[in-house]
């Protein structure tokens, strides 16, 4: 679900107002004592949908469209290596060894550290992870990359018992 925190953001900054720049993203894990820390850089936070298309027989020339299952992109996350980065490999280790998918929340943080948006992730485990080459002489910062897949984060869910929002009728 796409959560905006209002209520925390100060309505005094003159110069960015109400438009969180993307200065970094937080990672949190529910259920587990993991807290992934920050990252520079997130990608992946997109949805699509599949158009499912009817024409029925005394309309052909009027097809009727509605929109599909919900497709949602591989999550990217990267950041310079730091002290965070051996948290990931522990989270990653116990992954490994006991796979379960479990939410968490991926939230753009602005200048004042203030989670301007946060995206809840549900089901998510890690797909890849890695780390730039090393190299004495060029001198370059070792970036991390982590690489996560999800089953959604729009609250779309619709449970055995829960039919989803009322819609109206169309006749």
């Amino acid at each position: 679900m796409l959560t905006s925190q209002t209520a925390d953001t100060p309505r005094d900054d003159a110069f960015f107002g109400s438009v969180s720049m993307a200065h970094r993203f937080s990672v949190a894990i529910d259920r587990s004592h993991y807290e992934l820390g920050d990252w520079a850089s997130a990608s992946g936070l997109h949805v699509s949908w599949h158009i499912a298309e009817y024409r029925a027989g005394d309309s052909w020339n009027h097809p009727l469209i509605f929109p599909g299952v919900p497709e949602y992109q591989r999550i990217k996350l990267s950041r310079a290596a730091c002290q965070d980065s051996q948290v990931v490999q522990e989270w990653l280790t116990e992954t490994a060894m006991r796979n379960e998918p479990l939410t968490g929340a991926v939230s753009l943080v602005n200048w004042q550290g203030v989670r301007t948006v946060t995206w809840e992730l549900k089901e998510f485990f890690p797909t890849a992870w890695g780390i730039n080459e090393f190299s004495a002489a060029q001198g370059s910062v070792a970036m991390e990359t982590l690489e996560i897949v999800h089953t959604g984060f729009l609250d779309d869910d619709f449970a055995p018992g829960n039919p989803g929002p009322q819609l109206p009728r169309m006749y």
